[in-house]
């Protein structure tokens, strides 16, 4: 009977916080911002123009966020679904 097997979370804790997966991760959010930005419905720009990318740092590895700041971006949003429509392009290749 085989052992069960055992996870090495620090393992995954280094690599998820690495220089290079985080490289990685930039460069998807870069993608996705920009197709955002591509796509959003312009009207004054300032929701376009403030589309922006952050990586946070978690315990356990970095996250990426694409995020609309003009305060109007909820509008947007709730009726064009931009940022979703861009991160499932870039999810399925699209």
């Amino acid at each position: 009977m085989a052992g069960k097997m055992k996870w090495n979370n620090a393992l995954f804790t280094k690599l998820g916080h690495s220089p290079k997966v985080t490289a990685v991760l930039q460069r998807h959010l870069d993608s996705i911002a920009a197709r955002a930005k591509a796509d959003a419905p312009v009207d004054t720009g300032d929701y376009r123009d403030r589309i922006t990318t952050r990586i946070k740092s978690t315990a356990t590895r970095n996250v990426g966020l694409v995020v609309a700041e003009d305060p109007a971006s909820m509008f947007v949003e709730s009726e064009t679904g931009n940022l979703a429509r861009a991160l499932n392009a870039e999810k399925t290749g699209g």
